[in-house]
């Protein structure tokens, strides 16, 4: 069942976060400290909503990269439950999708939880100071649809935010899998 993103307030501060990759190497928010923005996206592999970006998102974010974004991408599903989410299937993952940014673990969901993720993909952009610009969807684009996968929307936000302009007035929220929270930590649900 498709979930929308819960769109966090535009001004809240960045979690703070220390995940893996799945080789084990850590990365935390305080390392990209002089990156003028930072991407942080809650991705999986198995999501078809994930599945149907994934070459635009892997190009588009290898071109945000080079202007100087940093861009991490966080998996929180429970791979006890989907498998295919699993650190090891994440590794496979990362190789084949072309992604170069860091693929991170969020084995206990806390940071999930801090971003207020509710969705595969889901997406939120800071600023220099670590303040909330943009949080909505990637572009209008869904699996089945005619409609190309562009990444315009999340795009012009980046491009606002690496240039100094305003950002985009109108975020829409990302809509996709839910996240798949381990039994009792779902915090819809509570």
């Amino acid at each position: 069942m498709a979930v929308s993103s819960t769109m966090m307030p535009l001004g809240t501060p960045a979690p703070d976060f220390s995940l893996p990759e799945p080789g084990g190497t850590v990365h935390s928010l305080g390392d990209l400290a002089d990156a003028p923005g930072v991407l942080v996206m809650f991705i999986c592999n198995h999501c078809p909503y994930v599945q149907h970006i994934r070459p635009v998102l892997a190009r588009r974010c290898a071109e945000w990269q080079e202007r100087g974004l940093a861009v991490v991408g966080v998996q929180s599903n429970d791979w006890d439950q989907y498998p295919d989410d699993s650190p090891e299937h994440m590794a496979r993952e990362a190789e084949r999708a072309g992604y170069t940014f860091p693929y991170l673990v969020d084995e206990s969901q806390e940071v999930a939880r801090a971003y207020g993720a509710a969705c595969t993909p889901d997406f939120f952009l800071f600023d220099g100071e670590r303040r909330l610009a943009y949080r909505g969807r990637f572009d209008r684009s869904r699996p089945g649809s005619d409609v190309p996968v562009t990444g315009d929307e999340l795009g012009a936000a980046v491009d606002a935010l690496l240039s100094g302009a305003p950002m985009p007035a109108e975020q829409l929220p990302s809509i996709g899998c839910s996240i798949k929270w381990r039994p009792g930590r779902d915090p819809w649900s509570e």
